[in-house]
């Protein structure tokens, strides 16, 4: 079975919005070992900005494998 664009996307969007959580708590805790302090609002931008990044990157790959699959299974 075929995996729908929605479920592609839905797939991303729930794998990324957990990655969202570590990535913010993991800068809070990182940045100040290299002399970086920045505020709350601040590194929730940052790991918003890298979250859409991941989204777009997480579903153009799956589209790109789910692709390559079914032009597999045609040949």
């Amino acid at each position: 079975m075929r995996q729908s664009r929605r479920m592609s996307f839905l797939e991303s969007l729930t794998n990324v919005a957990v990655g969202y959580g570590v990535a913010v708590t993991a800068q809070i805790a990182v940045f100040p070992l290299f002399g970086l302090h920045v505020p709350l609002a601040d590194n929730l931008m940052i790991g918003a900005i890298f979250t859409a990044i991941s989204v777009l990157r997480s579903y153009t790959l799956r589209r790109i494998l789910e692709e390559i699959r079914v032009r597999k299974v045609w040949s």
